[in-house]
């Protein structure tokens, strides 16, 4: 499977997807004769090499003949599309990309989605830039889209609206439910366009995952940043499937003052909310006390809930929390008959080929108490697939 990664420090808008993907190998004159089939006039693409903290990107920009056009609704938006001459596969992207973006201005503004009258990010440029940027996905062969987190950026950008803090509304409505951070930086890093177009292509955003990387392409955004380089780095190559790769959060705290009792439910409740683990390890702590460190792992929309249940349940003050990477064997979960009785067993494969089984121990258990036999006993019958003799 080919795929790409797209890597977002900088934040991400249409044009550094542009760049990147013409850097990658997309020629220019290709797009310009695919946005050819798309009847609107007035602008031109220039393409050209910049350096951003001295690293070589292309800068893709789309250049207005009229700087004052006047807005459109989404009615013509969809007009242009559907009676351009793109390939119907093509129309159908770019239609379900804009209609997207007309919900999250509806949603800001309040208004009926067919009343939303877009206004800069509805320009030409974003026409260009989420054609383009899909035909230019389709073109260089991509199945499947990973992304990272996203940085915004920070403080106020200029709209039609007047000043609107980052990331602007819009932008925000759209990066829900996705991971996102700011460095400080003082700029609108992340667009509307960049956000609508990620959030719709990205099938997950995590570190990157195990891929055999055949090109690289550096895409600029507008900005010749202080603090790092205004970049989008996209990465292309081909998956390899022994493992999955997932994004997931470690929260951590020391205890010393709590009644050891207390554990057990504790875990419960997290377990309810949605921890993918919880663990209690002994140490040592100031003064020689001993104490336990929490550990609780989660995935981003978990995180909140956690954290209350954790200054809920116990004495802490405060809780560590990491952003880790995990790889993960593909794994699914079968309720399969067997001597003992009807046993969920989850199935994995390891890299070595090797099917791994593991009864569900929580119907081990059951079994066991019914059929007053040791617990071991249960686990390893159900493993070799036969029942007691």
């Amino acid at each position: 499977m080919k795929v790409a990664y797209f890597d977002c420090p900088s934040g991400i808008s249409g044009d550094m997807i542009l760049g990147a993907l013409v850097d990658a190998g997309l020629p220019v004159e290709d797009l310009e004769k695919t946005l050819g089939l798309i009847d609107i006039e007035g602008y031109s693409i220039n393409a050209r090499e910049v350096k951003r903290k001295g690293i070589r990107a292309i800068k893709v920009d789309v250049i207005i003949d009229n700087s004052e056009l006047p807005g459109r609704e989404l009615k013509d938006i969809r007009k242009i599309i559907q009676e351009s001459r793109l390939s119907k596969a093509l129309k159908d992207r770019s239609l379900q990309v804009i209609e997207r973006l007309a919900r999250a201005e509806a949603r800001v503004h309040n208004v009926p989605i067919e009343e939303v009258h877009f206004h800069e990010i509805a320009h030409i440029d974003t026409i260009v830039d989420i054609v383009g940027t899909l035909y230019g996905l389709s073109h260089l062969g991509i199945d499947k889209i990973y992304a990272s987190p996203v940085n915004t950026g920070s403080g106020m950008v200029k709209t039609s609206h007047g000043l609107l803090p980052i990331p602007a509304p819009v932008t925000g409505e759209l990066l829900k439910d996705v991971p996102i951070y700011s460095t400080g930086v003082r700029k609108e890093l992340t667009t509307p366009t960049g956000a609508v177009l990620i959030t719709t292509l990205a099938s997950a955003f995590q570190a990157m995952p195990h891929m055999k990387v055949k090109s690289i392409g550096y895409g600029s955004g507008d900005w010749d940043l202080e603090e790092q380089a205004n970049i989008l780095r996209i990465f292309i190559g081909e998956e390899e499937d022994i493992y999955g790769t997932e994004e997931i959060y470690l929260l951590e705290t020391n205890i010393d003052d709590m009644n050891p009792q207390i554990y057990e439910y504790l875990m419960e409740n997290l377990f309810q909310a949605g921890a993918l683990d919880v663990y209690i390890t002994p140490v040592v702590m100031k003064k020689g006390r001993p104490g336990q460190v929490l550990s609780v792992l989660a995935h981003h929309e978990g995180i909140s809930e956690i954290q209350k249940i954790i200054f809920r349940e116990t004495s802490t003050l405060g809780i560590r929390i990491n952003r880790i990477c995990r790889s993960i064997l593909e794994r699914h979960i079968e309720e399969v008959d067997t001597p003992l009785g009807r046993v969920r067993i989850k199935k994995a494969r390891g890299p070595d080929g090797l099917l791994h089984i593991t009864p569900e121990y929580e119907d081990c258990k059951r079994i066991a108490m019914e059929k007053h036999l040791p617990l071991h006993h249960v686990i390893d019958l159900i493993k070799k697939g036969v029942g007691p003799r």
